[in-house]
């Protein structure tokens, strides 16, 4: 790929090196890779915290450097991805109660699927909430925002207006390739706990779009 910043390149290959290391582990080693690798608060889990973590320590950054020069919906829209990023990153480690020995209220223990602080694993009824919106609703919007709008973004002029209007980063089609490469390579691990590998690709993904998206021009001082 021509033309990576050095930090693109380092994300393309901390994505390619987890994937090396996913594969090896997964077919070599399934116990290792369920209960170690790719465990609760293990090596996987934690990453993908930091990378989400790092897309929204991002549009904060693009924040204050852009403030004088941007729009109200400009601002607006990074705000809410800065908020949206920070929410996963928490909720991804239960905001910290494992690392710091919290315990959970009686609400999350009688609620929660692993009696945690986090919404995501929250049971409502015989409905887990992380099954119905966090896997399924999630998908068909990762695939819309990953698929579906860059063509649109390319085509017609509203849809571009209003993506460069709210700050909504475009994907280029390196990062659109690396999500379907990465979808096929997570499909064929055999290990249970693949999918925790797909969050941790979505989480390097996303900062590698917020870093240089399409229309990187919305990152630029310039009056919109």
């Amino acid at each position: 790929m021509k033309n990576l910043s050095k930090i693109e390149l380092l994300g393309f290959m901390f994505l390619l090196v987890t994937f090396v290391n996913s594969l090896y582990f997964g077919f070599t080693d399934e116990m290792l890779f369920n209960e170690h690798y790719a465990q609760e608060d293990g090596l996987v889990e934690n990453e993908t915290a930091l990378m989400l973590l790092g897309v929204s320590l991002l549009c904060l950054y693009h924040l204050f450097k852009l403030w004088k020069h941007k729009k109200a919906l400009w601002k607006t829209g990074t705000i809410i991805f800065a908020i949206l990023f920070f929410f996963a990153a928490g909720e991804e480690i239960s905001w910290g109660q494992r690392i710091f020995g919290l315990t959970s209220s009686e609400f999350f223990i009688e609620h929660n699927a692993q009696g945690e602080t986090n919404l995501h694993n929250m049971v409502v009824g015989d409905t887990k909430i992380n099954k119905l919106i966090f896997s399924q609703l999630l998908m068909v919007v990762m695939v819309t925002y990953l698929l579906v709008i860059p063509l649109l973004y390319r085509k017609t002029r509203w849809v571009k207006n209003l993506a460069d209007t709210f700050a909504v980063p475009i994907v280029e089609w390196k990062h659109t390739i690396a999500f379907i490469g990465c979808t096929v390579l997570v499909s064929i691990i055999p290990a249970d706990r693949k999918w925790e590998v797909y969050e941790l690709a979505f989480g390097i993904l996303f900062f590698l779009i917020f870093l240089a998206p399409l229309n990187r021009h919305i990152f630029e001082g310039k009056q919109e």
